[in-house]
C-alpha cells in the first residue's frame, strides 16, 4: 500500500468516522421508527398498529438500498462526489429532524424520503473516494482498507441502537430523532473539514476521473463465451438465494420488536427483556448483531485464509451461501421454539436466551457470506457486465426490503407457531437443496 510506512491517510479516517456518525443515526432511527409507530401514546409513541410499523419500517430499508444506484449515476456521470456526500447528509439530517415534528405517518413518510435520498447520494459515494485514495494498492490492501471502513460501519451502528435507544426510552423518541439529524450536521461539518485531504478523489465525476483504458468497441460488443454464460448465471442464482436469505433476515426484526418485545416498547411481551430491574431497549438486539459483526467479521476472514491452504482450497461462494441461509432457519427455530414456551403470550414469558440465540444465528448467517458478494462477482462475472452484475446484488436487497413487512402482516394471519415453522423449514429446505448442487456450481463457473 502507497501509504503503508507512514501510515493511512488523514483522508480515510474522514470517510470512515463519516460513515461511523451516519450509521450511527440511521440505525437508531430504523429502529425508532418501528417502535415509535406501535408504542402507546402513554409511552411516548403513536399507538399505531403493528401492521403499519412493519411496512414503513419496510419501505425504509427498501429506498436506502435502492437510491445509491440512483446517487452513483448521478456521481459517475455528472456531479462531484465530493460534494453529494455533504448534500447527502443535510437531506438525511432534515429527514431526521422531520421525524421529530411527528405526530403522525405523514412526517414519517418525508423522513424516509429525505434519509433515502440522502443515503443515495452519501453511501456509495464515501466508499468510491475512499478506494481511490490508494490508487497503487494491490487488491490484498484494499481488501484490507474497506474490511477497516467495514469495521467503523458497525461501530457506528452498534453506538446508535446502544446508546441513542436509551435515549428514545428516557427522554422520548422524538428526542432521538433529534439528536439523529444533530449528529448528521455534524458528520455534513466533519467532511467539509477534511475534503481538503482527498485531493484529487472524487473531485470530478468518477468517469471523467477513471484511469482504466477503454475497451475496445469489438471488445464490448464481443458475445459471450459459454463459460462466461454460465458465470452469469451462476451469480444470478447466488443474487436470488441472496435475496431469499434477506427478506427472512429482515423479517425476524419485526417479532423480536412487535411479538417478543416489552409492552412498554409496543410489543406483546412474550420475551423478558429485563436484566434486574433494568429493561434493555429492543434495539439492543440491532446492537448484538453490530457488535457480532465486529467480532466475527475477522474470525471468518482468517477461518476462509485458514480453508485456502488446504489441498482442497476453500469453500465456493455457493456453500458459503448454502450456510449462511440454513443458520438463518435456526434464527426462525430459536422464535418458535420461544413461542411455544411462552404458549404465544397466554404462559410466562419466554427467557432471554431466544433474544440471544436469534441474533448470534441472524450474525452467523451474515458474515459466513455476505461480505464476499462483491468479491465473488468481481472474481467471476465477464467484464463488460462487472458493473451491472454489481448493481444486482444491492437491488435484489431492495425487493427483499420491499417484502418483509408486507410478508410479516400476511403470516399474521395464522399461528405464529405454524406460520414461523413454515418459514423455518422452507429456509432450511432452500440452503440444502443449494448444498446438494456445489458441485455442479461450482465446476460451472470454473469451467471443467
Amino acid at each position: 500500500m502507497e501509504n503503508k510506512k507512514k501510515g493511512l491517510p488523514f483522508g480515510f479516517y474522514v470517510c470512515c468516522l463519516s460513515f461511523s456518525f451516519e450509521r450511527l443515526a440511521y440505525y437508531a432511527a430504523k429502529w425508532g421508527l418501528a417502535t415509535f409507530i406501535v408504542t402507546a401514546a402513554a409511552y411516548g409513541g403513536l399507538g399505531l398498529d403493528k401492521s403499519v410499523g412493519a411496512v414503513m419500517s419496510s419501505n425504509m430499508v427498501a429506498f436506502t438500498y435502492i437510491t445509491p444506484i440512483i446517487g452513483g449515476y448521478i456521481a459517475d456521470r455528472w456531479v462531484s462526489p465530493q460534494i453529494l456526500v455533504p448534500l447527502g447528509e443535510i437531506l438525511m439530517g432534515l429527514g431526521y429532524l422531520a421525524a421529530w415534528k411527528a405526530n403522525g405517518i405523514g412526517m414519517l413518510w418525508a423522513m424516509i424520503i429525505l434519509v433515502s435520498v440522502g443515503t443515495g447520494f452519501f453511501k456509495g459515494n464515501v466508499s468510491g473516494i475512499n478506494g481511490r485514495l490508494f490508487p497503487l494498492a494491490e487488491q490484498e490492501e484494499l481488501d484490507t482498507v474497506f474490511n477497516l471502513q467495514y469495521m467503523f460501519v458497525n461501530i457506528g451502528s452498534f453506538c446508535g441502537t446502544t446508546f441513542l435507544s436509551m435515549l428514545a426510552l428516557s427522554a422520548g423518541y422524538r428526542t432521538m430523532f433529534l439528536v439523529c439529524g444533530i449528529f448528521l450536521f455534524i458528520d455534513c461539518a466533519w467532511w467539509i473539514f477534511g475534503m481538503k485531504s482527498f485531493g484529487e478523489a472524487g473531485k470530478k465525476p468518477f468517469k471523467l476521473d477513471n484511469r482504466e483504458e477503454k475497451k475496445s468497441d469489438a471488445e464490448a460488443n464481443a458475445p459471450l463465451t459459454k463459460l462466461e454464460k454460465n458465470r452469469v448465471i451462476a451469480i444470478c442464482i447466488v443474487t436470488l438465494f441472496s435475496g431469499i436469505f434477506w427478506l427472512i433476515w429482515y423479517m425476524a426484526y419485526m417479532p423480536i420488536y412487535y411479538e417478543f418485545g416489552p409492552i412498554e416498547q409496543g410489543g406483546m411481551g412474550w420475551a423478558n427483556w429485563n436484566i434486574g430491574s433494568f429493561q434493555m431497549p429492543t434495539a439492543w438486539f440491532d446492537s448484538m448483531n453490530g457488535l457480532l459483526c465486529i467480532i466475527l467479521c475477522p474470525v471468518f476472514a482468517g477461518i476462509w485464509a485458514k480453508m485456502r491452504q488446504r489441498p482442497q482450497g476453500d469453500w465456493g461462494m455457493f456453500t458459503k451461501t448454502a450456510l449462511g441461509i440454513i443458520i438463518l432457519g435456526l434464527c426462525t427455530a430459536s422464535m418458535v421454539l420461544a413461542a411455544v414456551i411462552s404458549g404465544e403470550g397466554t404462559k410466562d414469558p419466554a427467557g432471554i436466551w431466544v433474544i440471544i440465540l436469534t441474533a448470534v444465528a441472524m450474525t452467523v448467517g451474515e458474515v459466513v457470506f455476505s461480505p464476499l458478494g462483491n468479491a465473488f462477482i468481481s472474481q467471476y462475472a465477464p467484464k463488460k457486465l462487472l458493473g451491472t452484475l454489481l448493481g444486482v446484488w444491492p437491488l435484489i436487497i431492495f425487493f427483499s426490503g420491499k417484502l418483509y413487512g408486507p410478508l410479516y402482516n400476511w403470516l399474521g394471519n395464522f399461528s405464529f407457531i405454524k406460520a414461523y415453522g413454515a418459514v423455518t423449514l422452507i429456509i432450511i429446505g432452500c440452503g440444502v437443496v443449494m448444498l446438494l448442487f456445489t458441485k455442479k456450481f461450482d465446476a460451472a463457473i470454473k469451467g471443467e
